[in-house]
């Protein structure tokens, strides 16, 4: 089995295994018993009949065994889940010769995960679904390829194959938290805008005195926290999610809670910075920040 460097790994002949199936051994009792009664009676048509069957079992070995050998895989890319998902691992069969292959199943923990015809200098890609149970990074398991084809006399087999991939999961988020910050949540004016207007710029926690037209009621229909609609043209608002306000609480819920607060902060477009232990992202919105913060987040206090 040789490795490319685009981490992609191509079987070999050694690689390879491969012994009869149940009806394989059925057709060799077959062909045994069919011999005996030719030479028993001297009888020239069982003669042919038994060497030409036996002539068509040898040569479904050679195609069974063909039929895997010279494939390369290859790991696509896997996109971050949230713990609790199932992580979902793209494999890309290879068929660099000029046979097609038929019947080529992958296999996982001793179950078929999909079966696939490849055609010639073609190529078929297979989604392998693994449980995320924890944050962090969760690496590929390994595969087995088999084949039965042509006849179902041969069963054909490869070695584990492993892949280096991983898939980042994300902390689970907590239920809807009122989010808590060192500081009142603030408009910061953006460049070229002009300040003053009706436009939404977000949402924060409400607080008593606050006018009842701004509840987001829609939101607190649904069983979240309250919180109040923010409106200011030329403005954004800006919050900062910190560790440190969330004292009293192990790790994994804080970082559960903040995955929640980063969650919400942008759906509520708001420019949001994130206070971890020995390490601070600046304020920033969009789905690039998003996952920064949640990365830091899946990966806090994990040996690299």
């Amino acid at each position: 089995m040789s490795t490319l460097p685009d981490n992609s790994v191509t079987l070999g002949r050694r690689q390879l295994f491969m012994l009869p199936t149940r009806f394989g051994l059925l057709f060799a009792a077959l062909l045994v018993v069919q011999l005996l009664a030719a030479i028993n009676y001297a009888n020239g048509l069982a003669y042919a009949l038994t060497f030409l069957l036996g002539s068509l079992a040898v040569v479904s070995m050679l195609y069974t065994h063909r039929n895997l050998f010279r494939l390369r895989l290859a790991a696509g890319t896997s996109a971050p889940v949230f713990a609790g998902e199932a992580a979902s691992f793209r494999i890309h069969l290879t068929n660099d010769s000029d046979t097609p292959r038929f019947g080529v199943a992958v296999m996982h923990d001793k179950k078929e995960i999909a079966r696939v015809d490849i055609p010639a200098r073609g190529s078929a890609d297979v989604s392998l679904g693994v449980p995320a149970v924890k944050r962090g990074l969760l690496t590929m398991p390994a595969v087995t390829l088999t084949t039965r084809f042509p006849l179902g006399l041969l069963y054909s087999w490869s070695r584990r194959v492993t892949l280096e991939q991983s898939c980042l999961v994300y902390p689970r988020p907590a239920g809807p938290t009122p989010r808590q910050t060192r500081a009142v949540e603030s408009p910061e004016p953006q460049s070229g805008l002009r300040a003053g207007g009706d436009d939404y710029i977000g949402a924060r926690e409400f607080q008593p005195g606050d006018s009842p037209r701004h509840v987001d009621w829609k939101a607190v229909a649904r069983g979240e926290a309250w919180r109040v609609k923010q409106f200011g043209g030329g403005y954004q608002a800006t919050v900062w999610l910190d560790w440190d306000t969330l004292a009293g609480l192990d790790t994994e819920t804080r970082l559960s809670v903040l995955t929640r607060w980063v969650l919400d902060a942008e759906h509520d477009g708001m420019l949001y910075g994130l206070r971890l232990p020995r390490q601070t992202l600046n304020t920033a919105k969009g789905e690039e920040h998003q996952h920064e913060c949640l990365k830091c987040l899946a990966l806090f206090g994990l040996k690299p």
